[in-house]
């Protein structure tokens, strides 16, 4: 990827200092690009990009890394992001499409399609960790990116709370899991809940610890061929939350804003 000439950033410039230095090089729209659920084994995985306002316009309290911030901040900083940003974009992948084509290719896709949506269309892009290609603008990744630049926290932010949301609702629809709890992480509590139901449609069956608990699930079917107990299904189902199936080459699945 196309990289702008070198520039010095200082250590403590602050979170919002990579963008200042990209605008004085003449980008003016710098978008920054991040996901949630990359490690878990139930739910969807969501990408979510964002572009903020140069200057005090763009500045938003409490602004970090979505990980570092308590369930109550990020809500108060999301709610910041959506009201003061340029631009956001939020593209879902359902767990089956994850199984089908592959977590790295996924997730690829799901940023691309997230970027893709963003009205100004950004003139760089930052993510996070790594890069992203086929934007047709340069871009940059940077490690820990979700801590170094404010465009990228604020993308980790929308994708974090946007996933937890999604995750509290498939709690009631697959109740047992824990899935508003544990928001489809692996804990004990999960492993336990998926040895006692079997996994259900939500789960990623494409990861081991899922396929390993559909394995022992089958074993214990009744003679019927149906469970003994709980929810539990055997294979992959698709099932989209509030979404029809689709690739994530399909322009589905998205939301987003701006102003």
């Amino acid at each position: 990827m196309l990289t702008p000439p070198r520039t010095l950033l200082r250590r403590d410039g602050g979170l919002y200092s990579l963008e200042r230095a990209l605008r004085r090089r003449g980008f003016d729209v710098v978008a920054g690009a991040d996901e949630a659920g990359r490690g878990a084994c139930a739910g969807p995985l969501v990408a979510a990009a964002a572009v903020l306002a140069p200057g005090p316009a763009g500045e938003i309290e409490g602004l970090n890394d979505s990980k570092l911030l308590t369930p109550a901040a990020r809500e108060r900083v999301y709610q910041a992001v959506i009201r003061q940003a340029l631009a956001y974009a939020v593209v879902v992948i359902p767990p089956a499409e994850v199984d089908a084509r592959g977590l790295h290719v996924c997730n690829l896709a799901a940023m691309r399609r997230a970027l893709a949506g963003l009205r100004p269309a950004p003139d760089y892009v930052l993510t996070d960790g790594f890069g992203v290609d086929g934007l047709g603008v340069p871009g940059l990744a940077v490690w820990k990116g979700d801590q170094v630049a404010a465009c990228v926290a604020a993308a980790s932010v929308i994708a974090k709370v946007s996933r937890d949301r999604i995750m509290v609702e498939l709690d009631t629809e697959h109740p047992g899991y824990g899935f508003a709890d544990h928001k489809g992480y692996v804990t004990a509590e999960h492993a336990a809940a998926m040895a006692a139901r079997g996994p259900c449609p939500q789960h990623r069956y494409s990861y081991v610890n899922v396929a390993a608990a559909a394995a022992t699930w089958a074993e214990r079917l009744t003679p019927g061929g149906g469970p003994a107990t709980g929810e539990g299904t055997v294979g992959v189902a698709l099932q989209a939350h509030g979404l029809s199936p689709s690739s994530v080459g399909e322009d589905v699945a998205m939301e987003g804003g701006g102003r």
